[in-house]
């Protein structure tokens, strides 16, 4: 990947970061399932920080 792309990959999963952890938020408020997201989000931080070593060895 060039390294545009991975920023903006980088900035994708930002996003997407932020609307789960909004989601996560509110199941906590009604109860819900909290797992599915849970793995989401972790998997967005795995995914954030193989981005960034990437990165930074352009």
């Amino acid at each position: 990947m060039k390294k545009k792309e991975i920023e903006y990959k980088i900035q994708e999963l930002k996003y997407e970061y932020i609307r789960l952890q909004n989601d996560l938020e509110k199941l906590e408020f009604v109860q819900g399932k909290l797992s599915p997201l849970e793995k989401q989000i972790s998997e967005i931080e795995e995914e954030l920080k193989a981005l960034h070593k990437q990165l930074a060895t352009l």
